[in-house]
């Protein structure tokens, strides 16, 4: 049984992050190793409650109580084990997922801080890729079904692991270069280094998988010809399509972008440069989109705001501005707003904050300024109350506050509206609906027989572990309409929602 006193014992520790001056000068991630001695006495703390709300706090339904026991143990092997049986990338979620699970543990509730269950997981997942690296599972005979995959992020990747897994073949097609959806190009170095999904990739390619890169379906392949093909398709596009303002005047400066166009092009030059080649930071027409030297303003508060941002830094960036909507929420859980277990509003400081720039809350751009030649110099930014009525937002400007903002490079980075209006959509007979997504009937099929749909292209835009829950559930449901023998797990349905206060 757990150690009943870890908690009183232990508080929580987390390893020290790279120190700024150092980390800044390169695209290594943020957190080194923890140690087996500090992860072993965080995981003591985890007291195996009688009821676990943090099974309930992530969709995959982690087995958290069992790995942190074993890590405390010694038990690596068996914890490895116990983790992968619910998520097939543990090193992954480890280092990106903002860990509601941590939100809904008990420790919590009696004003403790909880256990560091984010930090335990990417170290058990470090761990099985240390001690003899990440081992194809052996495969059933094949079961002369086929699956095509649309789409490489992390629920394409899960669901095609699973399916291969129950001996089903299955090809990923991906439309850029290089599979991993997001993880490969949206998402910086500094929090998941590429070598881990270099990795994985290399598990599935052992265990069947097969990888189609550069292949825009319903372009370059047609729906008729996958479903030739293919017994069943599987769409997990994502949610690409960037929240935008065209109603504000000088939208169309040049310095003005979505925010994904310049981590998508940051990554590639750091992709470039750990191959041995010379890149440039640019955009799809072959325009730069680089920070150095410029007075940066990002536009937005969540993931991607701070990506950039750190980014920027790299980048060499003369002075960052970002800014938020909201008022700076408080530092601890309003509990008549968001009780325990739910997910907390609350101020979240990520790395690149301690890095450099200025937060400025409760604002909005009015307009973005120009030089005289088309190219934006700067933002006019107005302090704003926000309210909801009748299920929309009201931004009102505050008279007399209004003031300006240098900006050569200004970042938009204020959502998604969910999957990319293309051609497979309307050549499959699948319609986004008004959120952008694409619905899904309770057996994950869209309104098209034989094409399921997952991940953030289902849910809109959301977190990496509903993305593998969602990519874990959707393969459980193509085995069932394949005739598999037997089940796959499927964590959630299509109308699961996170834990909230009714």
């Amino acid at each position: 049984m757990p150690d009943p006193n870890g908690f009183l014992r232990y508080d929580r520790r987390l390893p020290a992050r790279r120190p700024v001056p150092v980390r800044i000068m390169d695209w290594r991630e943020v957190y080194p190793p923890a140690g087996e001695e500090l992860v072993r006495e965080q995981a003591t703390r985890c007291m195996d409650c009688g009821i676990p709300f943090c099974h309930e706090g992530c969709p995959l339904g982690n087995r958290i109580p069992d790995w942190n026991d074993l890590v405390r143990t010694g038990n690596w092997d068996a914890a490895v084990e116990s983790l992968h049986a619910t998520n097939n990338f543990p090193e992954f979620t480890g280092r990106l997922c903002p860990a509601p699970c941590e939100a809904a543990c008990v420790l919590g509730l009696g004003g403790q801080q909880p256990v560091t269950i984010k930090q335990v997981e990417v170290e058990i997942a470090d761990a099985a890729a240390a001690r003899g690296g990440l081992r194809p599972q052996p495969v059933p005979p094949p079961t002369g079904r086929s699956v095509a995959v649309v789409g490489s992020g992390p629920a394409g990747l899960a669901a095609a692991q699973q399916l291969a897994r129950a001996g089903h073949a299955v090809t990923v097609y991906e439309r850029d270069d290089a599979i991993g959806g997001l993880l490969r190009y949206g998402i910086p170095d500094f929090k998941l280094e590429k070598r881990h999904i270099d990795a994985r990739l290399a598990q599935l390619a052992a265990e069947g998988v097969r990888f189609r890169t550069g292949v825009n379906v319903g372009v370059d392949v047609t729906a008729e010809q996958l479903r030739a093909e293919h017994d069943a398709v599987l769409l997990a596009c994502g949610a690409l399509q960037g929240r935008d303002t065209p109603e504000t005047p000088g939208r169309a400066l040049r310095g003005v972008h979505q925010a994904m166009t310049h981590l998508v092009a940051s990554n590639r030059v750091v992709a470039a440069a750990g191959e041995g080649r010379p890149a440039l930071a640019v955009l799809p027409d072959g325009m730069p989109i680089d920070a150095a030297g410029k007075h940066v303003v990002i536009i937005g508060g969540g993931d991607t705001a701070a990506d950039c941002l750190g980014v920027a830094h790299r980048q060499g960036a003369a002075g960052v501005h970002q800014l938020d909507l909201y008022p700076e929420p408080p530092h601890s859980r309003d509990a008549a707003r968001d009780p325990w277990p739910t997910w907390p509003w609350v101020l979240r400081n990520y790395p690149a904050h301690e890095e450099g720039g200025e937060r400025v809350f409760a604002v909005a751009v009015q307009e973005f300024v120009d030089d005289g030649t088309g190219q934006v110099k700067g933002v006019r930014i107005a302090e704003v109350t926000v309210e909801k009525r009748d299920g929309r937002r009201i931004v009102t400007p505050l008279p007399g506050s209004e003031r300006e903002l240098p900006a050569d490079l200004v970042l938009l980075a204020i959502g998604f509206e969910g999957t990319e209006e293309q051609p497979l959509l309307a050549q499959f007979g699948v319609a986004r609906n008004a959120r952008g997504a694409v619905d899904a009937r309770p057996d994950w099929q869209t309104d098209a027989d034989g094409v399921f749909v997952a991940g953030d292209m289902h849910r809109g835009a959301s977190l990496i572990v509903w993305a593998i829950a969602e990519g874990r559930a959707a393969a459980a449901a193509i085995h069932t309409y394949l005739g598999g023998v037997g089940g796959l797990p499927a964590p959630v349905d299509p109308g699961r929602q996170p834990l909230a206060a009714r």
